[in-house]
């Protein structure tokens, strides 16, 4: 797969994770959604599943790395935000195989294209401040 088929899933995927945050539907019933419903065309399926699986299943978790971050409670911050940091903050728990680099890029593109105007810097800020905790050693640190 390319970067850019795991683009097109975080993309897809922070769409469903925002949309499950809303609605609290099964996760399998969104994933269903997008992918028949959307265009998933080059995205990397197994990846979007993946995500959007595991992100509800380890959201305590999640929400431990980077709620020390916020400066207030994770259900304060923009819905789309929540959705952008819980992903990427699973990826940096669990996906060893992407570089914090990668995903703090990504959910700062995310950012700038589902959030508003300045919200890619404050999602940029908390990311940081979790990959210096969850990748000390890749940071070099």
């Amino acid at each position: 797969m390319t970067r850019g088929s795991r683009h097109k899933a975080r993309v897809a995927a922070v769409q469903a994770l925002y949309q499950w945050d809303l609605t609290r539907q099964a996760p399998e019933d969104i994933e269903s959604h997008f992918i028949y419903g959307h265009d998933m065309a080059g995205a990397d399926k197994d990846y979007f599943h993946h995500l959007v699986r595991e992100v509800p299943r380890h959201l305590h978790e999640l929400e431990d790395h980077f709620h020390p971050h916020l400066g207030r409670e994770p259900d304060s911050i923009d819905p789309v935000e929540r959705a952008i940091l819980r992903m990427a903050t699973y990826e940096l728990a669990f996906q060893r195989d992407v570089p914090y680099r990668v995903v703090i890029n990504e959910a700062v593109e995310l950012a700038k294209t589902f959030a508003a105007e300045h919200s890619f810097r404050f999602v940029n800020a908390v990311l940081d401040k979790v990959a210096g905790e969850l990748r000390a050693q890749e940071r070099g640190a």
